[in-house]
């Protein structure tokens, strides 16, 4: 956390306080990514990573190993590899694919949770490697009134309950069980809800 939040919290702040730290997490955030050896991107079922390689490197020269849950680029010639470690998430390795275009390595992870209806954002490829804040994520390339219903429902959902978890507050799910026991009071005055708990 940083100085500006380490007495407050994020939403005791001021607006202005707010974007001064939005601006400086944002600013930390895009040189921990830079310092990388690769860049990347996601969607909802697709994390796409690009490597940069020397020059004249052809499809023969690298191995590039794509377990359920490992990723591991090296070249042929080399003792070390580009990158390698643990995926923060499983991926379908049968569906993910690799090509190099122009020296660059571009890699198609896909993503096992897409397929499983449970969409999540990753934080980081690998799980050694710094977290991006999946809280400020617009997904682009879906814009969410390009999406169908369900779909646009669902990001949603998964926007508002990830901004949730980070201040700390109630998800959708754990907000509809208080409000469903909010009116079963209301329907039951007689009964003592003191030491109700919400699980």
């Amino acid at each position: 956390m940083s100085e500006l939040t380490a007495n407050k919290l994020y939403d005791d702040l001021t607006k202005e306080e707010q974007a001064e730290h939005d601006a400086t997490e944002r600013a930390r955030e895009q040189a921990e990514q830079a310092a990388l050896p690769y860049q990347w991107t996601q969607d909802l079922s697709t994390v796409t990573v690009t490597v940069p390689l020397p020059k004249g490197t052809k499809g023969k020269d690298i191995n590039v190993v794509m377990g359920k849950k490992k990723l591991k680029v090296q070249l042929k010639t080399s003792n070390e590899p580009i990158l390698e470690g643990e995926l923060f998430n499983d991926i379908i390795s049968d569906e993910s694919s690799w090509t190099i275009d122009d020296g660059t390595l571009n890699i198609e992870l896909e993503k096992l949770s897409a397929h499983i209806q449970s969409h999540q954002w990753w934080p980081h490829v690998l799980t050694h490697h710094p977290k991006i804040d999946t809280t400020k994520i617009v997904p682009e390339n879906s814009k969410l009134e390009d999406l169908d219903s369900e779909t646009r429902g669902m990001v949603e959902k998964m926007m508002f309950d990830n901004r949730q978890k980070a201040m700390g507050k109630p998800t959708s799910d754990e907000l509809k069980k208080l409000e469903m026991l909010e009116k079963f009071k209301k329907a039951h005055p007689e009964m003592d809800f003191s030491n109700a708990k919400i699980s």
